[in-house]
């Protein structure tokens, strides 16, 4: 099943297969600033068309699709909203930063497999550099009914001091160590499974560490299924990663590397992090869940789809 890629120059690339746009990577939107302006991913669907991003909902405005979102980074807000804030809960400051892209470095269609690459400015509210990024994004079919996202981010610090990153449990607000590349679900699969190497649950999965976690959600209108997991690179630090997951207020996960502890980046020096992200069409299960977490590894090491 051959990739298309369709550049809105200076917005956004999509990502089509068979006749379905299966993402639409934003690398400039129009956020607002109080949002943390970034970019994003949404829509983003099955194979056989079904949504399973949800946009801007009106709980957290700043949720978009998937995106990489830092809730803090020294003492900026790169997530959105309010900053957690210890005895005041979340408090809106002014720290809401921005990543702002700078040049497309890659973008390909071949066959099975499509390719972006870009370079992005991060900056506080007030405009000073903090971090430089290089991002890159593999697309690739790996069946009819499953593709997979490879997402690979070298993040420079050059703030021209130490930078910590963290999240509001770092910060003492307890189990919420959200921070990462955050996937947030449709509506409709409030109340789905989550899927972990141990076994299926719900919210009582969230800290836990493991090198992939899944979600099987159900679609309103259809009534169909879908799979979503997300895999965590083994060479990403602190693999493998504590995770945030809810399913009882909405549908979200997000492998979360600083969710209880802080890591500090020295002025000059690179974070590098890899993820990979598997759609797939129906409810595989907990075995057929754990065989496309098996998928998402193979991705992650480069191997062609089988």
């Amino acid at each position: 099943m051959t990739l298309q890629v369709d550049h809105a120059l200076g917005r956004s690339v999509a990502v089509s297969a068979g006749g379905v746009q299966l993402l639409t990577y934003v690398y400039r939107p129009d956020t607002p600033v109080l949002e943390s302006p970034k970019p994003y991913l949404h829509p983003i669907r099955t194979l056989g068309g079904a949504e399973v991003s949800l946009f801007r909902p009106h709980d957290h405005v700043w949720h978009k699709g998937i995106a990489w979102s830092l809730p803090h980074v020294g003492e900026h807000n790169f997530w959105g909203g309010p900053t957690y804030v210890h005895g005041r809960f979340y408090v809106q400051l002014d720290n809401n930063g921005s990543a702002t892209h700078q040049e497309m470095t890659t973008l390909t269609a071949q066959g099975v497999r499509a390719g972006i690459g870009h370079t992005l400015a991060w900056t506080s509210q007030a405009g000073d550099p903090v971090i430089e990024e290089r991002r890159g994004l593999e697309v690739s079919v790996l069946d009819d009914a499953t593709w997979a996202l490879v997402f690979d981010t070298a993040m420079t610090n050059v703030s021209g001091a130490p930078l910590a990153f963290g999240s509001p449990t770092t910060k003492g607000r307890e189990n919420a160590g959200y921070g990462g590349l955050f996937w947030r679900g449709p509506r409709s699969f409030t109340g789905g499974v989550i899927q972990s190497p141990a076994g299926a649950g719900g919210d009582e999965l969230r800290g836990t560490r493991a090198e992939w976690f899944g979600f099987r959600g159900r679609h309103d209108g259809t009534g169909g299924h879908s799979t979503i997991v997300m895999v965590d690179d083994t060479a990403n630090p602190r693999h493998p990663p504590q995770w945030f997951a809810r399913t009882e207020e909405f549908a979200c996960l997000c492998p979360a590397p600083f969710f209880s502890e802080e890591l500090e980046l020295p002025d000059g020096e690179t974070l590098r992090f890899r993820y990979a992200v598997v759609v797939a069409d129906g409810d595989r299960g907990e075995e057929g869940t754990a065989l496309l977490a098996g998928r998402g590894r193979a991705a992650l090491a480069g191997e062609a789809p089988a």
